[in-house]
């Protein structure tokens, strides 16, 4: 059987989210970080951007919305758990020794926000 076709305001949300994933995967790389992956899957969730500068690696999650409030709001308790989870995930087995959680806030018309160390959690606390 055929999976419904995603309806108009989905497929706008989407492409508004990758272009917004886009500029943010730019401002970070003018900020000096190499980007090691975007939209990453992993068994418990998308990570939107990991990556890495110097010995820290960022797990980035990318809010695109109308106002810097909105963007801030859209992070919500569940999704910063999701993240975290997806983020061990991903950890797991690999040789991480500093991580942060980010957020970069795209409005329109604005230079993307970066907040780093969003959750304030360190890898040993994950």
């Amino acid at each position: 059987m055929n999976a419904p076709l995603p309806s108009r305001r989905r497929r706008d949300a989407e492409r508004r989210g990758k272009r917004g994933e886009g500029w943010a995967a730019w401002y970070l790389r003018l900020k000096g970080y190499h980007i090691v992956g975007r939209r990453v899957r992993t068994p418990l969730g998308e990570i939107d951007i990991i990556a890495r500068r110097g010995r820290v690696t960022a797990f980035v999650e990318v809010k695109v919305r109308t106002s810097l409030d909105a963007a801030m709001a859209a992070v919500t308790p569940w999704q910063a758990r999701r993240i975290r989870d997806a983020c061990r995930w991903w950890i797991a087995g690999r040789d991480i020794v500093d991580c942060r959680f980010d957020f970069i806030l795209v409005t329109p018309y604005q230079i993307p926000v970066h907040v780093e160390n969003a959750f304030g959690v360190e890898l040993d606390r994950l």
